[in-house]
């Protein structure tokens, strides 16, 4: 006849220590997550910031690549616009320009590849989908979609104590994330 141990152990939880156990888990849970949702949402900041400036930068640096003026020489030696007969052309002050010279807009685009001066960025204002590099064949708006940049140059001769307010301008260069942080790059072109 077999015998039973009646010591033997039980394994196991009771319906209480699983029911226990589940609600404990899902508090903590809950506390976890309520921590780390914003901090999830706030880490692509960062991001943005460096896309930002990486936009911003890029085109600062196509800009201050142009000459000063429309009637800026290319050759290094001539006399500069405003130093002889040949006057500086008239920066607007307003945005939207409406008419340009050779960079009109044509097709719904801007015709960037033709900008040979500083002044030709006046007022320029793009959207994600709408940009594109310098010689526009390389869509961009996957990386910078829902992006803006726009651009502004006014005179800014006094800005730096000169003599004649002509003689410098001012570029700004706004670029605004999808997260409406804005990231603003300001530099200054002489008449040189």
């Amino acid at each position: 006849m077999p015998v039973h141990n009646k010591a033997k152990a039980q394994a196991g939880f009771t319906l209480i220590e699983i029911v226990a156990g589940i609600v404990v888990l899902s508090i903590s849970l809950m506390i976890m997550t309520g921590a780390l949702f914003p901090q999830a949402r706030e880490s692509t900041n960062p991001w943005f910031q460096v896309r930002s400036a990486e936009l911003a930068q890029s085109f600062m640096n196509e800009i201050l690549g142009k000459r000063f003026d429309e009637n800026s020489p290319l050759v290094s030696g001539s006399p500069l616009c405003d130093e002889d007969a040949t006057a500086c052309t008239d920066l607007t002050v307003d945005c939207p320009v409406t008419t340009r010279a050779e960079e009109d807009i044509v097709g719904g685009d801007y015709n960037r590849h033709l900008y040979d001066d500083v002044d030709d960025y006046h007022c320029f204002s793009a959207t994600g989908d709408e940009l594109k590099n310098l010689e526009n064949s390389l869509d961009l708006d996957d990386v910078y979609k829902e992006f803006n940049v726009s651009v502004t140059v006014v005179y800014a001769g006094s800005d730096l104590s000169l003599d004649d307010n002509r003689k410098a301008k001012r570029i700004t260069v706004t670029v605004t994330a999808p997260n409406n942080q804005v990231v603003r790059y300001a530099a200054y072109r002489t008449n040189y």
